[in-house]
């Protein structure tokens, strides 16, 4: 039985799917930072919904990744879970 990392592996070993894959990063990186504010601050989906004055499928979705959300949207969501956005920009590493 294969294992999921096994499974990442061996379609990231082919050079289009990384490109892809690599692509996302940063929407799913939003999407974990998202996750774990809301983890950290013991709240549901629905709960932070209820914050940000929505539902719990938008949070949802927030939450999936698929979509990067607006810069707006990211800082009620903050606010709902007692944070704040903190925004910067880096340089790409040198190649």
């Amino acid at each position: 039985m294969k294992t999921l990392s096994d499974l990442k592996s061996r379609l990231l070993a082919n050079p289009d799917t990384r490109a892809e894959y690599d692509a996302l990063a940063d929407e799913f990186d939003m999407a974990r930072q998202l996750i774990e504010a809301r983890t950290r601050a013991h709240l549901t989906q629905t709960e932070v919904a209820q914050r940000m004055g929505t539902t719990q499928s938008v949070v949802a979705r927030l939450e999936s990744g698929k979509r990067p959300p607006s810069l707006r949207t990211v800082q009620r969501y903050a606010q709902a879970v007692g944070g704040r956005v903190v925004l910067r920009i880096e340089p790409f590493a040198a190649a």
